[in-house]
């Protein structure tokens, strides 16, 4: 659970602004919506391999990049 503690003589909006950040920094806000509504088991595993794909390619371009 994030948690934020408003400092001394910090406006609440900042505090607010501190907190978002820490709730998208832990992926919370993503896992509540990918959890808002059901989702089948085969799109699950098509998403998760689409994504698994996604970072193969970009480990191997940035592997091109060092060359």
């Amino acid at each position: 659970m994030a948690k934020v503690e408003v400092r001394d003589n910090e406006s609440l909006d900042s505090a607010l602004r501190r907190f978002k950040k820490q709730l998208q920094r832990d992926g919370i806000l993503q896992e509540a919506r990918r959890k808002s509504r059901y989702e089948k088991p085969s799109d699950r595993r098509r998403r998760e391999r689409n994504a698994r794909r996604r970072r193969m390619l970009r480990r191997a371009a940035r592997q091109q990049e060092r060359i």
